[in-house]
């Protein structure tokens, strides 16, 4: 993951120079068609290409297992311009993976709500880089199938993220993003004979990307 952040960041740090270079300024605006109405809502989606989505299950007093696979989530989101620095959204999304590892089979599944907060700055009245914070809660639901054992578990958990990225206006009414993204989603225990056996960690770093439609109410 580090090419892939240090090309992001370097992307960031150079995009006011490319905006000064082709003649944009922070005073270009888009012709609003339809009046003076702002379109300060959106909704929209999002999809996740995960680079590294692990799923850690600790045995209690014995062995660890990390399942890690490249796969994609998906995410619907409503958000709402706060001002010209600050926005915040819901989003609501789906990832899962499974896996067979040493005889064992796993299969997860993590639906996570989250509440995210961006800041960004426009340049060009079309590209805004941004970093966000989210906060929420996932259901994560686990199966494991061992030689020994089969257990079905599930959780609900809080659940946390960290991101940065760029957004490009196309026109007034759509904009695409891109970025970079952690997040945790919680930990599942697993119960064999009605005790704790296990513990399952999840968390993932991943690429997004996305369009939203903008409205005005």
């Amino acid at each position: 993951m580090k090419l892939p952040a240090i090309i992001l960041a370097t992307t960031l740090m150079t995009i006011p120079a490319f905006a000064s270079s082709y003649g944009f300024s922070d005073n270009y605006e888009y012709t609003d068609t339809g009046g003076n109405q702002t379109r300060d809502n959106y909704v929209g989606f999002r999809i996740h290409k995960n680079e590294n989505i692990a799923f850690k299950y600790r045995v209690h007093g014995a062995e660890t297992t990390t399942v890690r696979k490249d796969n994609w989530g998906f995410g619907l989101l409503i958000g709402n311009k706060l001002s010209d620095f600050a926005k915040i959204e819901f989003e609501t999304m789906y990832t899962g993976v499974q896996q067979n590892r040493y005889n064992a089979n796993f299969d997860f599944d993590v639906w996570a709500n989250m509440l995210n907060f961006y800041l960004f700055n426009e340049y060009a009245g079309a590209i805004s880089p941004y970093v966000g914070l989210g906060i929420g809660f996932a259901t994560i639901w686990g199966d494991v199938d061992t030689p020994y054992a089969h257990m079905t578990d599930s959780v609900f958990d809080l659940s946390y993220s960290a991101m940065i990225g760029v957004n490009f206006a196309l026109n007034d009414r759509i904009d695409l993003n891109l970025g970079v993204k952690y997040q945790y989603f919680g930990e599942v225990e697993h119960e064999l004979h009605n005790a704790e056996h296990a513990i399952t960690d999840a968390s993932s770093t991943e690429f997004f990307f996305g369009a939203v439609y903008k409205f005005g109410l």
